[in-house]
């Protein structure tokens, strides 16, 4: 049986740019933390980067509020508005932190963003799911796939920039004017023969707690939210510390370390737009655990490369082959997990399953990035990356638990 063909319309396209625009502002202080650091008197180098993982944990606990509530609002506003509104938000956070002079100063810029990016990353995935619901599982890998598109353009034009002298101020303004008129793509007017397609009741507040009641009595939603906690912990921990952890390690500049980050961002492209062109409901739990369990001596690897260990242009060689491979590895964590949860509680409400999933997910990537520049303080910068290969033992493991061992034990009850 042959797949359709694909179907792209306006909000696909919005969608695009916000997953384009959310991966940028989110990495756009992974790849100018050790210019801000020497600027607001947290060097990296000298135990600051504890300082650094903290930046994220402020910002993921404001993105955290924002998911639980996101679902809510929609209901009230819309996904449209809603999404369109929230890119505003986080555009006007990256442009607040371009005017910092302080380290504190981050702190209610992070908080703008991380309301901003919470809502975004709550509600863009429902926005998929309502444009495309025969086939939801494609077009959430491939949507997804365009976060990877924007981590690769702003090593390019953030990490270029800065090496070619621009001051870090500058980009972070520039990022958020861009975050404002991606905006628009949901916020103009519509046409009126190809509306977005809003739910044509709307649920009030109490209808949505007790459908949440229903979600949170499920055993099988906090194994898949466990999974989303670890799996985004291996990818943003990876993607948020790799950039630094070149630089420092080989001594580079921040556009040949972003150019680390860019393999991974590319590998992910590849592997969320592959993994959305033949996932299917059934094959969900094998691209998961295959994933996983390939990932993790790849990851385990890289805390072993170092400085003289081979010539420099093989050892580039190899530390960029290795990381594109890892982007590939931890591509279809997010998407591929949310859809797989969603799937198998098909009497939960579907929007607030993927809010709830992203509302656990992202305290991983914050708690992790922090332990992450914790221990590069405490044990040096491979301590740093081994927290990765255990995040996937982790995920692993659930996955093994929730898919295999648990659906085995269901399959004999039967």
């Amino acid at each position: 049986m042959t797949k359709e063909k694909l179907h792209f319309g306006r909000y696909d396209y919005a969608s695009f740019a916000a997953f384009i625009m959310y991966s940028v502002c989110s990495l756009a202080i992974p790849l100018m933390i050790v210019s801000m650091g020497n600027d607001l008197h947290f060097p990296l180098d000298k135990g600051g980067m504890g300082y650094g993982g903290f930046l994220h944990i402020v910002r993921s606990f404001f993105m955290l509020l924002a998911l639980l509530v996101c679902g809510f609002i929609a209901a009230k506003l819309g996904k449209r508005i809603l999404s369109g509104t929230s890119l505003l938000l986080f555009g006007l956070g990256m442009m607040g932190c371009a005017f910092t002079t302080q380290y504190w100063m981050l702190m209610p810029c992070l908080i703008l963003a991380g309301i901003g990016e919470g809502t975004c990353e709550g509600i863009l995935t429902p926005v998929v799911q309502d444009l495309h619901p025969d086939a939801p599982e494609r077009y959430v890998n491939i949507s997804h796939a365009f976060w990877s598109v924007g981590i690769f353009l702003a090593v390019l034009l953030a990490g270029g920039l800065i090496s070619l002298g621009v001051h870090w101020r500058q980009v972070m303004g520039v990022i958020g004017l861009l975050t404002f008129l991606a905006s628009l793509l949901f916020l103009w007017k519509e046409n009126p023969a190809k509306k977005f397609p809003e739910a044509k009741e709307k649920v009030d507040y109490r209808q949505l707690w007790e459908r949440s009641k229903i979600i949170f009595r499920q055993k099988r939603f906090w194994i898949c939210a466990a999974a989303m906690f670890f799996g985004a912990g291996a990818e943003f921990g990876i993607t948020f510390w790799s950039a630094a952890f070149i630089e420092l390690t080989f001594k580079t500049s921040v556009f040949v370390a972003g150019l680390g980050t860019a393999c991974i961002a590319v590998g992910m492209f590849i592997g969320r737009t592959s993994f959305g062109y033949i996932a299917k409901p059934d094959n969900l739990r094998y691209i998961l655990m295959c994933a996983s369990l390939s990932t993790i001596p790849l990851t385990f690897f890289l805390a072993f490369l170092e400085p003289g260990l081979l010539p420099q242009t093989a050892l580039f060689t190899v530390l960029f082959l290795t990381l594109f491979l890892c982007g590939i590895g931890v591509a279809p964590y997010w998407p591929t997990t949310q859809v797989y949860g969603v799937n198998n509680l098909p009497q939960c409400d579907s929007t607030l399953l993927y809010v709830y999933y992203s509302a656990l997910g992202i305290p991983g990537c914050g708690f992790f990035t922090f332990l992450m520049g914790y221990a590069g303080d405490k044990f040096g910068l491979r301590g740093t990356i081994l927290v990765v290969p255990v995040c996937l033992l982790v995920f692993a493991g659930i996955i093994w638990y929730e898919c295999f061992y648990s659906a085995g034990k269901k399959a004999e009850n039967c």
